[in-house]
């Protein structure tokens, strides 16, 4: 909507004139000769001026139409369209500032244009969000220049538009592709299916070389005149729980994006891949605010959650695992796969472990935990001066402790992970899929 009143301001071209003139004036104080044609030079330009400025207050401002798309992936450039029409019988130029929201990051502004009369003219710039949530354009800052060029008068056109920052749907996408294919190994999703040793039947199909005599299907053979052997899959219909982390250590950064927003991109993946599993997924988050999807086996369930996450940031709350663990027996009475995702310190031992021998006494409890690269990064460092040693030893010495501390949880029972956060994705779908193989749901 536009302003009601927006003043004029002087265009550089009027400041060039009156310096010009001015500097003229000091030469008239010394040559009166030429006075005359000063005067005569001044009055021209404050008529013009006037002239120009009365014409610019009349002039209509060209409307705006912004082109944007309503969703957007986080830490992926786009393209924003803004088109310019003008219906009066003279041509605007103008220069173009898009008010886009602060949690994006811009390219090409402003853009500078001029709209024939009673035609359009279409100007573009890119713009990279770098936070999730719901983002808002505001309306478009046109700096309309006179039809002398002495004036710039400042009106907003068009209207505000909000849309929203969503994980990375663009590599999710590439990665349902490669799943839909049944290609997951090329993105490192290992399939190791165990012919003949499945838990649920899945098909006949004619015998392969390996297939194990107690596959062969003897009533199907004779009925076929041909070996065929059972083939099997792991068990379907079960239920898989992501629970977020949204603590204060989630807002970590690992590169471009938080470690939150790794976490995301993992829960995203892995619920795609659980879904075509054939089990039912759900969501839950925890230390923040709370949200909630009971498990679900639609397809559209990875939209419900992408919907339930986009906007969630990480608080400034302490990761309290009990109390999540309590709500989920409260919630759960099926056997579930309960994936945690988080990022595991000293200080979680006293809601921790409570909190998986309550869980395991009904579920199966799968903790991922991302592991900052600086670790890796400081164990790789050269060490030639005594402060890296020390930072060596440290680091060395952490990472023993956290190996001990995630295999004291998987002697009680927990499936672990700690791996970077680059890697959390497809390391979380494999545990996964061996969980599935090994039966222990």
């Amino acid at each position: 909507m536009a302003r009601r009143y927006a003043p004029l301001v002087p265009a550089p071209s009027l400041l060039w004139i009156a310096g010009a003139l001015a500097a003229g004036a000091v030469g008239v104080a010394i040559a009166p000769a030429f006075a005359a044609w000063w005067t005569v030079a001044a009055a021209a330009l404050g008529v013009v001026a006037a002239a120009d400025a009365i014409a610019a207050l009349r002039q209509r401002p060209p409307a705006a139409l912004r082109r944007v798309p309503g969703s957007l992936p986080l830490g992926v450039r786009h393209e924003v369209a803004l088109r310019f029409a003008n219906d009066t019988p003279h041509a605007i130029r103008l220069a173009a500032y898009d008010h886009h929201p602060p949690g994006m990051e811009a390219q090409g502004l402003p853009q500078r244009a001029v709209v024939p009369a009673r035609g359009w003219a279409e100007v573009r710039y890119a713009v990279k969000p770098v936070e999730r949530g719901a983002a808002r354009f505001g309306p478009v800052e046109a700096r309309i220049a006179s039809p002398f060029g002495l004036w710039a008068r400042t009106r907003y056109v068009g209207d505000a538009a909000t849309v929203r920052v969503y994980p990375n749907f663009a590599a999710l996408a590439g990665f349902a592709l490669l799943a839909t294919d049944n290609r997951l190994s090329q993105i490192g999703v290992l399939q190791r299916r165990r012919r003949g040793e499945g838990l649920e039947f899945h098909q006949l199909r004619e015998y392969r070389e390996g297939d194990v005599q107690r596959q062969i299907d003897w009533k199907a053979t004779a009925r076929t005149a041909k070996l065929i052997s059972r083939e099997y899959q792991e068990e379907r219909d079960q239920q898989v729980l992501l629970v977020i982390d949204c603590g204060r250590r989630m807002a970590a950064k690992d590169g471009e994006l938080a470690h939150f927003d790794h976490v995301l991109n993992a829960a995203l993946l892995l619920a795609y891949v659980s879904l075509r599993q054939g089990d039912a997924v759900g969501l839950m988050t925890m230390s923040g605010e709370r949200r909630f999807l009971a498990p679900r086996k639609s397809r559209a369930t990875v939209n419900l959650i992408l919907n339930r996450v986009f906007d969630l940031a990480p608080s400034l709350e302490t990761p309290d695992f009990h109390a999540a663990a309590v709500e989920i027996m409260r919630r759960f009475r099926k056997r579930t796969l309960v994936v945690f995702l988080s990022n595991l310190r000293d200080e979680d031992d006293d809601t921790l472990a409570p909190a998986l021998r309550l869980l395991q006494s009904r579920h199966l409890v799968l903790f991922a935990s991302l592991r900052e690269g600086i670790l890796s990064r400081a164990l790789a460092a050269r060490v030639d001066t005594f402060e890296r040693a020390l930072t060596h030893a440290a680091a060395a010495d952490y990472l023993r402790a956290r190996e001990r501390a995630f295999r004291a949880m998987e002697g009680a029972g927990t499936v672990c992970l700690d791996v970077e956060p680059a890697g959390l994705p497809i390391a979380l779908v494999n545990r996964y899929l061996d969980v599935k193989r090994a039966g222990r749901l």
